[in-house]
């Protein structure tokens, strides 16, 4: 075992010493040690309950015969850093996690981690240290939040985010909206549709990484304490089998979960944490592989904010594990999971007991998945958009541009009404360097949305979209503008044309002109200068 590096021989009594002065009995430190890396805060309320979460692992891992030793991460919140100069550190922070995980279970040379996470960046950033140390590991999501009720209709965060532009285009008012603030955020949990954290939720399930209906069982369920206590006696039987992620975070293994993404209708942002978490266990997920699996894989699930049903609905229709059942025949089903057994085993047993809610192959709810990579002249190297949240009227679209070279100038313009219907509004200078940290931009969409207006404004951006945006926004255009992209050289009026169908995303110019412009452009001077985010910036200008 690992841990024998600091308890084994004379020359480690000093580090028995100290082991015992945590109250460590001999035979604790005999037993193999399983760190629990939890993401527990009260700032976060998809964390605020964790706690109870991380003690139920610690049961099965003390059941089991091993000793738990608790560790904390950091965890931001999106939907409170929304908006404002907070968002430029959410993305960033998942390296701080994956790196902060790394440090611990290297130091003090743990045998085995449980990672106890929820929410957008910090699952996927404790599911890269994972891949990153390969020893031992299984996550424990910490499970949805209920749904809000208002006026009788389900609710939720992105329901108070559209209700700022309703009050600006004055179908709400302030006092509804209060109400609204009241009503749609009842209890812990990570926000109630497919969003980020739910998707990366279900595609960590997806990718063997969890037990089975770990994703959608409810952050206030006795199930989720269970599988907790579940997974605590499980790793001590990965420890004994040597079952690493290596052995399960495969090529096939990452192609099932974007086939799941893809029929859940998922958030873009899973294209970068998939990326990344691939990148950690040595696998290259090129943008064109997304791509390829959504034009075949179909949507399946019609989840919030597209559609009508949340996570407690898709857990109580079969999970993961029935969604996985429907989509057997596009999956590798010899892959093999933290159970110690193959996805075909895993989901032998696997019913659909509602298929409103995971439709069957034959009946989906499109026939391509959630997620289309678009490329043009606009985007050479590529840009995500979330085909299952726009309009059919919006699927092609050719409209005047009007350019902001920061997410706060396009909010003012919005609540100046000063977006019409037909316009393509340009987000620019908010890329990873530009941002810096590729901040998530719910607030425009959102006002969009709310003003009635996702039928007819389309919007394009460096940087990234939330999960819970709803409407024809495409994120992620690289280069972004910050490193000289196409997209720093768009000018008010200049027509954009999008063909969702076709994948393409292109700016109205000839090439020689778009040269021209290219040519004379200029970085802008960075944003941020000093501390963490400066790491992401450009290189300052002389």
């Amino acid at each position: 075992m690992r841990s024998d590096e600091i308890k084994k021989g004379i020359e480690r009594a000093p580090h028995r010493a100290l082991l015992k002065a945590l109250g460590l009995t001999d035979k604790d430190i005999e037993k193999p040690f399983v760190g629990i890396a939890s993401s527990y805060t009260n700032i976060v309320p998809g964390h605020i309950h964790l706690r109870s979460i991380a003690d139920a692992v610690k049961e099965g891992i003390i059941a089991a015969g091993a000793t738990p030793f608790e560790f904390n991460t950091i965890a931001i919140c999106d939907g409170i850093a929304m908006g404002h100069e907070g968002m430029r550190y959410s993305l960033p922070s998942r390296e701080l996690i994956a790196d902060s995980v790394e440090s611990m279970a290297q130091a003090h040379r743990l045998d085995a981690l449980v990672l106890v996470t929820n929410c957008d960046k910090i699952t996927p950033g404790m599911l890269m240290a994972a891949a990153r140390l390969d020893i031992p590991a299984i996550a424990v999501t910490g499970g949805a939040m209920e749904s809000g009720v208002f006026k009788a209709e389900k609710v939720g965060v992105s329901t108070v985010f559209e209700g700022m532009g309703k009050v600006l285009a004055e179908k709400m008012t302030l006092e509804e909206l209060a109400e609204l603030e009241n009503s749609a955020c009842p209890g812990c949990g990570s926000c109630n549709g497919m969003y980020t954290a739910n998707t990366m939720a279900c595609l960590t399930e997806a990718l063997g990484m969890s037990l089975p209906y770990c994703a959608t069982a409810l952050a206030t369920s006795a199930q989720k304490l269970r599988i907790a206590k579940e997974t605590g006696e499980k790793i001590v039987e990965l420890i004994r089998r040597k079952l690493t992620p290596s052995k399960i975070l495969t090529r096939e293994t990452f192609e099932n979960a974007i086939a799941v993404d893809m029929a859940l209708g998922g958030s873009t942002n899973s294209v970068l944490h998939l990326s990344a978490i691939a990148r950690e266990a040595g696998i290259s997920l090129p943008l064109s592989l997304f791509d390829e699996i959504s034009r075949r894989v179909p949507h399946l699930c019609n989840m919030v904010p597209s559609g009508p049903y949340d996570l407690e609905e898709l857990h109580n229709a079969g999970g993961i594990p029935a969604m996985m059942k429907e989509l057997s025949s596009m999956l590798h089903l010899d892959a093999l999971t933290v159970t110690g057994k193959t996805v075909k085993e895993n989901i032998q047993n696997a019913k659909v007991l509602n298929d409103n809610v995971i439709r069957p192959l034959a009946t989906p709810v499109h026939k391509g998945g959630g997620i289309a990579i678009l490329s043009g002249n606009l985007a050479p190297k590529g840009a995500v958009v979330k085909t299952v949240a726009v309009s059919p009227k919006m699927l092609k679209h050719t409209g005047p541009a009007r350019v902001f070279d920061s997410e706060a100038d396009a909010v003012a313009a919005m609540k100046k009404r000063a977006i019409q219907p037909g316009d393509v509004v340009v987000i620019r200078y908010e890329g990873p360097k530009g941002g810096p940290g590729m901040p998530e931009m719910l607030v425009p969409t959102a006002t969009i949305s709310g003003m009635g207006l996702s039928e007819s404004v389309a919007l394009v951006t460096d940087g990234r979209f939330s999960g819970a945006t709803r409407g024809p926004c495409i994120g992620h255009v690289a280069p972004e503008a910050a490193e000289g992209g196409p997209i720093a050289i768009v000018k008010d009026g200049d027509k954009i044309a999008i063909d969702i169908p076709n994948r393409v995303l292109k700016l109205e110019l000839t090439d020689q002109e778009i040269a021209k412009r290219l040519a004379e452009w200029k970085p802008k001077k960075p944003r941020v200068t000093k501390g963490y985010l400066a790491r992401y910036s450009p290189t300052p200008m002389e």
